[in-house]
């Protein structure tokens, strides 16, 4: 198994705080795209969702239907204690690459750079399986490249490609209100699934 799947792995990681990519806040072109959000009881899913700021955003907004999933079981441990008897958000410590369901709107927030860049196309593969026929892939990707990893980078080229086998994109532009470190990192995109 690839170390960067391993439960044991990220579960160090986030107890020893080395996930260096944790804004410790709702990202802001996320923000800004939820706000525009206005059906509050579409299913969401957020996998690889760390910390959960994007989730906790979504449910103060008012959003019903949350699905979080992590591989790390001290992150889902501490969210369920965070919100304990909550049925607006459900915590799962799972794989994703093993999740079922089907959702109107999946989130992608560091979970792709966090990935070994040989999963990428299975990690398509899979959202769109989990992708609801008019719902829709929407999130950051970071457009640069880093030594070693993770996080893993990228470019827009190489992120067209791959994600056009199983998506129609209907955008993927640089972020005009990224945070400050990463001004010019980051591209916003959002994709449905590819139903021809």
């Amino acid at each position: 198994m690839t170390e960067y799947l391993s439960a044991e792995y990220w579960n160090q990681r986030y107890l020893n705080n080395a996930v260096q990519w944790d804004l410790g806040t709702v990202s802001p072109p996320l923000k800004t795209y939820f706000n525009q959000l206005s059906n509050k009881d579409i299913s969401i899913l957020i996998p690889g969702a760390g910390n959960s700021y994007e989730a906790i955003y979504l449910l103060e907004l008012g959003f019903t239907n949350i699905t979080v999933i992590d591989i790390a079981p001290a992150v889902i441990q501490f969210l369920k204690e965070k919100f304990p008897n909550q049925s607006a958000i459900q915590f799962f410590q799972a794989d994703f690459f093993m999740w079922k369901g089907q959702y109107d709107l999946i989130v992608e927030q560091t979970f792709f750079c966090a990935l070994d860049p040989n999963l990428r196309e299975k990690y398509v593969a899979k959202m769109a399986t989990l992708l609801a026929e008019t719902g829709k892939l929407a999130g950051l990707l970071f457009n640069r490249e880093f030594e070693g990893g993770p996080p893993f980078g990228g470019n827009q080229a190489s992120y067209l490609s791959l994600f056009e086998k199983y998506f129609q994109i209907d955008r993927m532009d640089p972020c005009y209100n990224s945070v400050a470190p990463r001004a010019g990192t980051e591209l916003f995109f959002i994709a449905r699934k590819n139903n021809k």
